[in-house]
């Protein structure tokens, strides 16, 4: 067969998406996948940030941690250098690993538990040292708590989670509040009554004095005498049913769980709920009880510092209703959740999720998507690309003032703090979290379909925070997305080729490669056999961005791998580059959003790029016109320059100073890239473009978290320098420890 016969094949079937002849095979999803994922088949011999540890309660860590640093951090205290560290490092990574296996096989457990139960599994009857040295090892964990794999259920699991713990700091800060009227107001009420009449009768002095020296008084002939122009009541009536109802009304709130010991009356009111319609119908059926509450507290603070005027403050508690409580008022309440399974997105009971996060109210909303190839259940033919799942945040975001977050279940370990800042803004929010491919999908994991979908610009990460400044630079972060400035994310690839000879480039993560994991998409994309391979095939990202001519003449392909990781071209039809085509532009408007190619920004450099050469061309002009100078002169002028620039160019070429030794830093061209500071901090350090190690931000983690990744470091590059914050817990240990790489 013929080159131009074997590229008119391919053609055909790019076209049509049929294959002609038997020069192409049909892709057995089962055993293809992209040539990427070729490193991954396992995941529970890699360490990644998965497992992660909910911890049950929080810690310097925060309310979560990574299974793979809890480790390390465990091998820095225990394992000492030489031959026995190297022993227990290898049984401590060999237990790490069988708990991945172990959540893989569906067991559920807290860390303590199953750390326990696979340190049981892993004991040698030949050696008993080994138990040992791993219950050890686990009796060193910082914090305990239900250790979960990134499945199905992470998404609503990680987020209740991540709510309950900001739920737990407000709920501590109302109660301290409310404590502390309360007994203001008991205080108030107590004094009262032992200054009036009641109060000095003989029982009460009794009462007063306490029975240690009760018989060494006459109570009766001390209150015939104390009790002599003494009023009835100290109270004014009107104070006193203010107070007496304000008590009454604090005591009895069901918005907050009362604290642990706490004496309960009615059970406090359940804030999470699976649908919009109920989370609404909630707030608004305990609205009136919110009103009597906020009232009650401010009629609490006056009475507390005596500071109520009856003729002002009467009227307008008399006028207070739901239309009186400001932002601040509602802040005091517990937030409501809804999580949204992803089967439910559609139902009636959640159409009115728009309406809700416009109109202000304190909810936030878990939207869980598991399927962003919805042809099959469109069963309209038309290829949807996910439209619904994928839009629902950009959606909300353009409603603005309120938080927005967008990411796959594989980066929610990356994206704590954002959550959990978005789970303690005031107002509405959205988290919109894809969960992984469906069963019917095929056999790839959850967690590595939801990165994927990630890298693809599938379901790319991005934060819209209407508090966080008054402009989009401020509000808006794509920085989640590997390679955010660029059409597709670029990942290193090597492989051996027919003369097993190594090699290694860059391949782009495309649209198409993600939609090519799912086995019902199998029909868009046919398997070349490396005989029939011609220059006319083109990586898909090319071929988008080749001309339409160009493009005319090429047939688009992906790289992909079999069950014995042997490398495929596979080319891919019409359809699926149409939709390849339009997620990418998608990711185009997220990075007009994030700055990124800014199409006005660019007009206008454009402009004003072209506005400055003409305006330098005519000032040119004019200076060749007045100035007449010697030729001998203008031969000169070039030797001057350079001697002037010989000690700017020895500037330029004299290396870097390090930062002063009060700053952290790191020794960047040393980086090995071996990825542990990302592990204990992704929003303190990062990559640069060569996959190098530097401090992107020093105040987005702790001076703990520096020196921890100062030990980490195999090669020991990363310099912590001095602590910013005095008050951070443990300086003089940390200081300590920090002496060494400073």
């Amino acid at each position: 067969m013929d080159m131009a016969a074997k590229f008119q094949d391919q053609l055909v079937f790019h076209m049509t998406g049929r294959r002609t002849g038997d020069e192409l095979s049909a892709l057995d999803a089962k055993t293809m996948r992209p040539a990427l994922f070729a490193g991954y088949r396992d995941l529970t011999r890699l360490r990644h940030d998965f497992p992660l540890v909910l911890a049950g309660d929080a810690t310097a860590d925060g309310y979560c941690a990574s299974l793979s640093v809890l480790v390390n951090q465990v091998l820095e205290s225990l394992a000492p250098r030489g031959i026995e560290g190297e022993r227990l490092r290898k049984h401590v990574l060999r237990l790490e690993r069988e708990l991945r296996a172990m959540l893989a096989s569906g067991t559920e457990g807290t860390l303590s538990d199953l750390w326990a139960v696979a340190a049981e599994k892993l004991a040698s009857a030949a050696d008993e040292s080994v138990s040992k040295v791993l219950a050890l090892a686990g009796s060193t964990l910082k914090i305990d708590g239900d250790l979960v794999d990134c499945d199905e259920r992470l998404p609503a699991r990680f987020m209740i989670h991540a709510w309950r713990h900001v739920q737990a700091q407000k709920a501590a800060l109302f109660h301290g509040h409310l404590d502390n009227l309360q007994r203001k107001l008991s205080d108030i009420l107590r004094a009262a009554y032992a200054h009036s009449e009641a109060g000095q009768q003989p029982e009460a002095l009794r009462a007063s004095v306490g029975g240690m020296h009760a018989g060494d008084f006459d109570f009766g002939a001390m209150s015939r005498l104390v009790v002599r122009n003494v009023p009835k009541d100290e109270l004014p009536a009107a104070r006193r049913r203010r107070i007496e109802g304000s008590l009454a009304v604090l005591k009895a709130q069901r918005f907050h769980a009362p604290r642990l010991g706490s004496a309960g009356g009615d059970a406090p009111y359940e804030f999470l709920f699976d649908n919009i319609a109920s989370a609404v119908a909630a707030y608004r059926e305990r609205l009136a009880q919110a009103v009597e509450l906020v009232k009650a507290i401010a009629i609490a603070e006056l009475e507390a510092r005596n500071g109520y005027d009856e003729a002002d403050h009467d009227p307008f508690f008399d006028a207070y209703n739901e239309r009186s409580l400001t932002a601040d008022d509602l802040a005091l309440f517990p937030d409501y959740l809804v999580c949204i399974p992803a089967d439910r997105n559609g139902a009636p009971e959640n159409a009115g999720l728009m309406d809700t996060l416009s109109s202000g109210l304190p909810v936030k909303v878990v939207v869980q998507v598991t399927d962003l190839l919805e042809e099959a259940s469109l069963g309209t033919g038309h290829f949807a690309f996910g439209v619904r799942s994928a839009r629902l945040a950009t959606t909300a975001m353009g409603l603005g003032g309120m938080f927005v977050l967008q990411a796959a279940s594989s980066s929610l370990y990356r994206l704590r703090n954002r959550v959990e800042n978005g789970m303690g803004c005031r107002g509405p929010a959205l988290f919109s979290v894809f969960a992984g491919a469906p069963a019917a999908a095929g056999e790839i994991p959850r967690y590595l379909s939801a990165a994927a979908a990630m890298e693809a610009r599938a379901f790319p990460a991005f934060v819209y925070d209407a508090a966080g400044g008054d402009n989009w630079a401020t509000r808006f972060s794509l920085d989640h997305n590997r390679n955010p400035d660029m059409d597709w994310a670029l990942e290193p690839f090597e492989y051996a080729d027919e003369a097993m000879q190594r090699v290694s480039g860059k391949v782009a993560f495309t649209y198409a490669d993600f939609a090519m994991c799912d086995q019902r998409n199998a029909e868009h994309f046919a398997v070349v056999p490396r005989d029939r391979w011609t220059a006319a095939m083109i990586p898909a990202g090319e071929w988008l961005a080749a001309s339409e001519r160009e493009a005319a003449e090429r047939v688009p392909y992906v790289l992909a791998v079999d069950a014995q990781d042997v490398l495929h071209r596979v080319i891919v039809d019409s359809r699926m580059m149409q939709a390849t085509r339009r997620c990418l532009l998608l990711w185009h408007r997220l990075q007009e959003h994030g700055g990124i190619h800014d199409s006005h920004a660019e007009r206008l450099l454009t402009r004003e790029r072209a506005a400055w050469e003409a305006q330098k061309n005519e000032e040119l002009d004019a200076l060749r016109k007045s100035v007449a100078a010697p030729a001998a002169a203008d031969a000169a002028a070039p030797a001057s320059a350079e001697a002037s620039a010989a000690p700017a160019a020895a500037d330029a070429a004299a290396p870097e100073e390090k930062p002063p030794s009060d700053d952290p830093w790191i020794e960047t061209a040393r980086c090995p890239s071996c990825n542990e500071c990302q592990l204990i901090n992704p929003e303190m350090f990062g990559y640069n473009d060569n996959k190098q190690a530097f401090i992107k931000d020093v105040n987005a983690g702790t001076y703990r978290q520096l020196v921890e990744a100062a030990e980490t470091c195999q090669v020991a590059i990363i310099h912590p320098g001095k602590p910013r914050n005095p008050n951070e817990p443990g300086l003089d240990e940390l200081m300590k420890r920090a002496e060494a790489f400073n």
